[in-house]
């Protein structure tokens, strides 16, 4: 039977409409990019080993709800998978708790670890001089560590990102209270743009026996160095070193992102409280400079007396 002209027009332009709607729909979902994060640390000299448990990673992006990762079922299977020793992650290592995930691109407005840190359960602890000692962490178990760090995870292509858990002025001994406080101070930074730095300390430092050595990093418009002391004291570091001694004195900080920092050297690491303003005679900076990093490169100072 032959269809009529007009009944052939109609049949080709329900067929042009369908094509449309579905080449609209098919190409109407939101595009995706990757999402890896990474946890390391900046050290801290009072201790053998920091070990924190992650239960999850939580992201909210600008438009619409959050987005909740699990660790429980890798967890269960693999426990040091998710109780991760801080102090073993130093001079340029990192641990991996995303693995390129993919996630809606766009901008995020913030990211929460979430960690598991019950009272009387052996979750996340501290080791120190050999005892093991319980770690609280305020609100981490209800409410995780949140940064209000917003980023962006690129259409197509990989957003990879490390935290850093500054140890050094997150661990809090208070009086009174058996074990030990963690309220971290966190650093999140995009790893492409990141650079490191590394060098020597002149022998001379360490020739009276008693140097408890360590670089301090602050922010380029610091004019003078300060100890760990929190908010409202002075300029705290961004971010500091252990001197290692391996027959060599060297340091290495890593994942700093571009621009002027203000560095220095002291041999009083091992007395900066961070619960309180040390003087200089408690804490005293022996040498400091200024230097530029650089995306992708390495910038060496060796501090000299």
């Amino acid at each position: 039977m032959k269809l009529s002209i007009t009944k052939t027009f109609k049949i080709m332009v329900m067929t042009s409409l369908t094509l449309f709607q579905f080449g609209c729909n098919s190409g109407s979902s939101s595009p995706t990019g990757s999402l890896t994060i990474n946890v390391t640390d900046a050290p801290i000299d009072t201790a053998e080993k920091v070990i924190i448990e992650f239960s999850g990673i939580e992201i909210k992006p600008q438009n619409g709800t959050s987005i909740s990762f699990d660790f429980t079922e890798k967890c269960t299977s693999d426990p040091d998978l998710c109780q991760i020793d801080l102090l073993a992650l130093n001079n340029g290592l990192s641990q991996q708790l995303l693995d390129s995930e993919i996630v809606s691109s766009g901008q995020y407005n913030w990211l929460r670890l979430m960690v598991n840190a019950e009272a009387n359960v052996k979750d996340s602890y501290i080791v120190i001089a050999g005892k093991e000692y319980e770690l609280h962490i305020p609100s981490g178990a209800q409410s995780g560590l949140k940064l209000n760090q917003g980023f962006v995870v690129p259409a197509g292509g990989e957003a990879n990102f490390t935290i850093d858990f500054d140890l050094r002025k997150s661990v809090h001994d208070p009086v009174g209270m058996s074990g030990y406080i963690l309220r971290p101070s966190l650093r999140m930074m995009n790893n492409v743009e990141t650079g490191t730095l590394s060098g020597s300390i002149d022998a001379s430092f360490y020739s009276s026996g008693s140097c408890n050595g360590a670089v301090y990093v602050f922010d380029g418009s610091v004019d003078t160095p300060d100890d760990e002391d929190g908010e409202g004291y002075g300029p705290d570091p961004i971010t500091s070193a252990l001197v290692n001694d391996d027959g060599v004195y060297n340091y290495k900080v890593s994942f700093l992102t571009e621009g002027n920092y203000l560095i220095a050297f002291t041999c009083d690491a091992l007395a900066d409280n961070p619960d309180l303003d040390d003087d200089t005679a408690t804490v005293s900076f022996l040498s400091t400079a200024t230097v530029t990093i650089n995306a992708n490169n390495n910038t060496v100072y060796n501090f000299e007396p």
